[in-house]
């Protein structure tokens, strides 16, 4: 059973930054893509990014493209999100999620239904 928490929310000025980290454990990362989404007080929940099993793909939500950059350390068993011009519409509570795909897989997507399993989120608040 594959559990995620994650790490590194709190509150912050826009323009600010915030990395976000998503630690894995119950089994190996290798075979899972990770998605990062979020969700805001009466709003549905939004897809931000995703990582392949491999590493080698990325995808990214238009609202968040070249602000936030995702990544991963297999060996470390956390993939990370670096949140940088922050503004106060990315506040929300943010998930990491997984989605086991295969060894080394290049495949992403924004999906939420195909992630199995979710952690508990962290609550970002960009605010002055």
């Amino acid at each position: 059973q594959l559990q995620l928490v994650e790490s590194g929310g709190g509150l912050v000025q826009p323009g600010g930054s915030l990395r976000l980290s998503c630690a894995v454990s119950g089994s190996t990362l290798d075979y899972y893509a990770i998605g990062w989404f979020r969700q805001a007080p009466g709003k549905e929940r939004e897809g931000v990014s995703c990582i392949s099993s491999s590493g080698a793909s990325t995808n990214y939500a238009d609202s968040v493209k070249g602000r936030f950059t995702i990544s991963r350390d297999n060996a470390k068993k956390t993939v990370y999100l670096q949140m940088n011009s922050l503004k106060p519409e990315d506040t929300a509570v943010y998930h990491c999620a997984a989605w086991r795909t295969a060894f080394s897989s290049n495949v992403v997507t924004l999906t939420p239904r195909v992630y199995k399993y979710w952690g508990q989120g962290t609550q970002v608040t960009v605010s002055s």
